[in-house]
């Protein structure tokens, strides 16, 4: 299960691999590159990820992208 997050302007996704939340940036291309730096609770449920995103990157927000949301 993949699923995409607009995380105040910057495309993100989150996928779901044995048990375990990976992080990573999408490029424009469709490429991915995996955030490291960022863990996400294996316990945490997919409604609570935008939630948690935002908590991570709220410094990031401004008028244009005030908060992080899913886009599928």
């Amino acid at each position: 299960m993949i699923i995409k997050f607009n995380v105040f302007g910057k495309p993100m996704s989150i996928l779901k691999k044995e048990n375990e939340w990976l992080l990573f940036n999408e490029s424009d291309t469709g490429l991915r590159s995996r955030v490291y730096d960022v863990v996400i609770p294996s316990d945490m449920e997919p409604r609570e990820l935008a939630t948690y995103l935002d908590d991570i990157y709220h410094e990031y927000s401004t008028d244009k992208n005030p908060k992080v949301i899913e886009i599928g």
